[in-house]
């Protein structure tokens, strides 16, 4: 119960406000209240997911004295101006990502978590998959040898018909990525942490398979639901996106990403290829781990008695008891509250990360745009 006695607000009644609720309340904090887009959706909001309260605004979630850490759980485009006046009013932050929409904005939230001295994270919540630690693990003790090459994908398909929509489509909400930089910051933060490579340089192509979607004002729309939405408007972000990097020690590291791979739900997927030998994980598959060598194939099954100290800490359930995506996000919010306890949890995405995964995205625009290899910030 490392999270007992914090006191949180989620700003953010939406589908992962409810998932940062959940996580904030089995890591043993106590759910002060809930702030939506008006007092009436926050009264909703608050009996919905059992907080205390529903606030009047963002502005007075943060200002309450009774909060130790705000979730900021609202579109792209309002993380800076709330991660900045919760970082200011002296609580931790947890920010969904991507952290901003802009990699100058990213870095004014790292420079004022750093001045405020709170603890800031972005769930990145993948790393907190068993057998990811457990590849990561098996990579830093050298048994694939030297990396030669990176490749995978992420994959969905929520917006696939063309009378799906939601707000990221709006670039004024989202931000100028919408398919990299929803999912695909999370396949490079992943690759980057497991793998120890650093991306250096990126050749990009984004496209727009769907030129138009819905309007309107709702959240979003799927296609059972054409009646609902209001007139056809442009789409200016990327449905699918195609990348190939290179790392500082000179591997090259392929990335396919789409929001519209009809059956792909959320398919993360990545093999890592070393002169020894080669793991693949899958996130839709992630109680196992594929490892291979020239003459031999292992099939590595979560389990907390067996593997590397992080997969045992991270395997909460037993063997064949199937652990997922709710229980990643609730080690990341566990290890956060630990971080504000003073502890120093391994692996813990920070804002730090969400800087990092800005600096990328902004370079895959720029190549998209020019049509030439470009730089990645460091």
């Amino acid at each position: 119960m490392r999270g007992f006695g914090l006191g949180v607000a989620i700003v953010g009644s939406g589908m992962i406000g409810a998932v940062h609720a959940r996580a904030a309340r089995l890591a043993g904090a106590r759910l002060i209240g809930v702030a939506a887009s008006d007092p009436s959706r926050s009264a909703q909001a608050a009996a919905r997911l059992g907080a205390g309260r529903g606030y009047d605004s963002a502005e007075q979630a943060i200002a309450d004295p009774a909060v130790d850490v705000v979730h900021i759980c609202t579109p792209n485009a309002t993380h800076l101006e709330f991660a900045l006046a919760a970082l200011k009013a002296g609580k931790g932050v947890i920010c969904e990502k991507p952290l901003a929409t802009t990699a100058a904005d990213a870095r004014l939230l790292v420079q004022t978590a750093r001045e405020s001295g709170r603890v800031a994270t972005v769930p990145f919540v993948y790393r907190f998959h068993p057998m990811v630690r457990e590849a990561r693990a098996r990579i830093h003790a050298a048994e694939l040898g030297p990396l030669q090459l990176i490749h995978g994908s992420y994959l969905q398909d929520w917006l696939l018909d063309s009378n799906d929509t939601n707000w990221r489509v709006d670039a004024a909400k989202g931000g100028a990525s919408r398919a990299f930089a929803d999912i695909g910051s999370h396949w490079c933060d992943l690759i980057e942490w497991v793998s120890g490579e650093r991306l250096v340089s990126v050749i990009a192509a984004l496209n727009t398979t769907v030129p138009q979607r819905p309007g309107g004002n709702r959240q979003s729309y799927t296609s059972a639901e054409r009646g609902e939405a209001g007139a056809p408007v442009p789409v200016t972000t990327e449905d699918v996106a195609g990348a190939l990097f290179k790392t500082q020690s000179g591997v090259l590291v392929n990335l396919t990403v789409s929001q519209v791979s009809a059956g792909r739900k959320n398919r993360l997927w990545f093999e890592i290829d070393g002169a020894q030998a080669s793991v693949v994980f899958d996130q839709e598959e992630p109680e196992r781990l594929w490892l291979a060598r020239t003459r031999s194939t292992e099939l590595l099954v979560r389990d907390p008695n067996t593997g590397s100290a992080e997969h045992r800490r991270l395997a909460t359930l037993p063997a064949g008891h199937a652990q997922g995506y709710a229980q990643c996000f609730e080690a990341f919010v566990a290890d956060t509250y630990a971080a504000v306890r003073g502890e120093t949890p391994d692996g813990l995405p920070t804002f730090d990360d969400g800087l990092r995964s800005a600096n990328i995205v902004e370079a895959v625009l720029k190549s998209s745009a020019t049509q030439r290899w470009t730089t990645i910030e460091p």
